[in-house]
C-alpha cells in the first residue's frame, strides 16, 4: 500500500508533476481527479501540450463526476432503489431538517438529483452497506488514483479518502493548504480540517494509513521572485517557507506600496493585472481586473492588489487575517512573477519590512 501527499508551493508545478508521473506509468491504469471544472480542463490541456494526447491508460474527471460514476451509481441500490438522475450543486448545507434514515429527503432534491454536499457521504454509506464493494470495484478498474488540488476536499470527501488509503490503490495527492479558496462542501463533518487546517488531517492519517507527507519535493516556486516568496511566507509562518528559483534580472521587482494618486501612472507604465477581494471594490475600468479567488492557477508578470481593511491591518499592524481571507490573499500575491503593488496611501513614517514605497 502506497499513500502519498505532496504539500506543494505556489508556482512549483504540482499539476505538471502529476502529468509527468502518469506518463512514466505506461502499464498502470490511472484516474486523475480534481474539484473544479477549470482545473480538470487545465490538466487535459497540459497533457496535450506535453504529450500531444491523453494516454489511453489515463482517465481525467472532476471529483463530483468521479463520485457519481464510481461511488454512487454502481451500488446505490443498497441505499436507494430509484434512479438518481444527476447532481445538484449547493453552496451551503442541504436538507438540514431531514433525517439520514429518510434517504430520499436527506440526499436528494425533489427531481431526484443528489446534493453535492452529500455525494461523498452517500458513496461512503454505499461502501459500508455493500461490505466494501465500492472501493473493491475501484481497485479492479484502476491501479492509481491521483488527486490534484486536494486542499479543496472537505467533509465526507475525507472519509472517502480514508477508504482509498486502506485500499490496494496507489494514492497520490498534491495540493497547497495555503490556496484553499474553494471547497467541495460546507459539511460540519471534519470541520476542524477546513481551510489550511487540512494539513492536520494529513498528519492525523500519517501513522494510521502509512501516509507519506512530502513537504520538500515541490517547495520551490518557479514563478515568483524571492522578494514575493518571502512576503507570501509571512502569511503562514508555521509552514515550511517556500523558496524561489526565479533569478530574473528585471527592472522593478519585489513588493511595493502604491498611493492612489500614482495608480494611473503605474498602470500605464507596468500594466499589472488588478486583483481585488470582490466586485464591491472599485478598480480602474480601463485595465483588466480579477477577483482573488478567480485568479487561482494563473500567472502574471505584475499584479496590483486592492486590499481590504483587514488585509491592511495584517500588513501594517500584524492583526491575524481570517482563514478564507488569508488563503485568498496568498493566492493574489503569488500570481506575480516580478512585482506586487499594494494600494495604500502611506505616509513617510511607514516602514514595513519587505515592502518598498513606490515613491
Amino acid at each position: 500500500m502506497n499513500n502519498k501527499v505532496i504539500i506543494a508551493a505556489a508556482g512549483s508545478g504540482k499539476t505538471t508533476h502529476l502529468i509527468e508521473t502518469a506518463l512514466l506509468l505506461r502499464n498502470a491504469t490511472i484516474l486523475i481527479t480534481t474539484f473544479t471544472d477549470e482545473n480538470e480542463k487545465e490538466i487535459r490541456t497540459r497533457f496535450f501540450e506535453r504529450n500531444g494526447c491523453i494516454p489511453s491508460n489515463v482517465v481525467i474527471q472532476t471529483w463530483f463526476s468521479f463520485l457519481l460514476q464510481h461511488g454512487v451509481r454502481p451500488y446505490q441500490g443498497y441505499l436507494y432503489d430509484k434512479n438518481i438522475v444527476g447532481l445538484s450543486l449547493v453552496n451551503s448545507q442541504s436538507a438540514l431538517r431531514s433525517q439520514e434514515t429518510n434517504v430520499e429527503r436527506h440526499y436528494l432534491t425533489g427531481d431526484k438529483k443528489i446534493y453535492s454536499d452529500k455525494i461523498a457521504k452517500f458513496a461512503c454509506r454505499c461502501d459500508e452497506r455493500s461490505n466494501g464493494a465500492v472501493i473493491s470495484r475501484l481497485s479492479k478498474i484502476y491501479t492509481h488514483i491521483f488527486i490534484d488540488e486536494v486542499q479543496d476536499l472537505a467533509g465526507y470527501d475525507l472519509e472517502f479518502l480514508d477508504k482509498l488509503f486502506l485500499s490496494p490503490l496507489e494514492i497520490l495527492l498534491v495540493g497547497d493548504p495555503r490556496q484553499r479558496t474553494f471547497s467541495t462542501n460546507s459539511s460540519a463533518k471534519h470541520k476542524q480540517f477546513r481551510r489550511s487546517n487540512i494539513l492536520d488531517y494529513f498528519k492525523s492519517r500519517k501513522m494510521k494509513f502509512n501516509l507519506d507527507i512530502d513537504s520538500q519535493s515541490l517547495n520551490v516556486n518557479h514563478r515568483c521572485v524571492s522578494e514575493i516568496c518571502d512576503f507570501s511566507n509571512k502569511l503562514y509562518p508555521d509552514m515550511i517557507a517556500t523558496t524561489s528559483d526565479n533569478t530574473s534580472e528585471i527592472e522593478h521587482k519585489g513588493v511595493y506600496f502604491l498611493r492612489q494618486t500614482d495608480v494611473e501612472e503605474y498602470l500605464q507604465k507596468y500594466s499589472p493585472i488588478q486583483l481585488r477581494q470582490s466586485k464591491s471594490t472599485d478598480t480602474h475600468p480601463a485595465y483588466p481586473t480579477l477577483n482573488f479567488g478567480v485568479s487561482k492557477g494563473l500567472s502574471f508578470d505584475r499584479v496590483l492588489i486592492y486590499p481590504t481593511k483587514p488585509i491592511l491591518d495584517w500588513i501594517i499592524r500584524g492583526i491575524e487575517l481570517k482563514p478564507t481571507s488569508k488563503c485568498k490573499l496568498y493566492v493574489a500575491i503569488t500570481r506575480a512573477r516580478y512585482s506586487v503593488a499594494i494600494l495604500y496611501d502611506y505616509n513617510d513614517n511607514v516602514n514595513i519590512c519587505g515592502i518598498t514605497k513606490y515613491k
